[in-house]
């Protein structure tokens, strides 16, 4: 019975040809969510761990309530509670039509911020992890020449801690290619939402979940070989 059911099904890749710009479409979109979120990621991560550094307790308990929370819970979850939770007690992220369809809709501007949010918690870790490497003799150089806490940080502490971190950063933004894919589950137009579109236009369920798979690879593959390129120099330079 099974292996009757296994001959009735037609693998048809040629039914996916003229669909090749929704799926070139959809990869631009992930590509364009990821690099936001960890872009925004970085300033968040940067700004909670210059909080966690902070000798005013308020804010060094605000980054690590931060940190853990956003640590502890899943993803998915808290994009649920930034598109669903928060718009019920008046927060919600607007839309903006100048920006298009999809770039400018809630859904995908929510996206953004709640990946943004989850990704700064881990950027920060990395940050930390960074910070922890450079002599603590830096900052008090700093000090000597006249430097305040936050220049010296801003000055020489995190530009040598950048350095660290920045293979570190490479990888963030690839596990954000793959990571970002829950956003197909509330409607945001991304490379994993195509085979939805794909398959309620053709009925094909198979090819258009291995053509993604193909995709997700070669981006990652690309991504990889260049973190390696950018570890190499930096150990040259090092």
């Amino acid at each position: 019975m099974y292996g009757n059911t296994l001959m009735a099904v037609t693998i048809d890749f040629t039914k996916m040809i003229k669909w090749i710009p929704t799926f070139i479409d959809g990869t631009i979109v992930t590509i364009v969510l990821a690099l936001m979120t960890v872009i925004l990621g970085c300033i968040l991560g940067l700004l909670a761990i210059l909080m966690k550094r902070s000798h005013i307790k308020v804010l060094n308990a605000i980054s690590t309530a931060y940190t853990q929370v956003i640590r502890g819970t899943p993803m998915l979850l808290q994009l649920y509670i930034w598109l669903y939770g928060f718009p019920m007690i008046g927060i919600s992220i607007p839309s903006i039509p100048m920006l298009g369809s999809i770039y400018g809709s809630r859904e995908f501007l929510t996206a953004v911020v709640a990946l943004a949010i989850n990704s700064g918690a881990y950027i920060c870790e990395l940050l930390r992890g960074g910070l922890d490497s450079i002599d603590k003799g830096q900052m008090e150089a700093g000090r000597s020449l006249g430097f305040s806490n936050l220049e010296t940080m801003r000055y020489i502490i995190v530009p040598q801690a950048i350095r660290v971190v920045l293979p570190g950063l490479c990888n963030e933004f690839i596990m954000m290619i793959k990571e970002s894919s829950i956003v197909s589950v509330v409607g945001v137009f991304d490379i994993m939402y195509t085979s939805n579109i794909v398959k309620a236009s053709t009925y094909s369920v198979f090819e258009p979940l291995i053509i993604i798979a193909i995709i997700y690879f070669a981006l990652t593959s690309v991504l990889t070989t260049i973190m390696s390129l950018i570890e190499r120099k930096l150990k040259v330079y090092a």
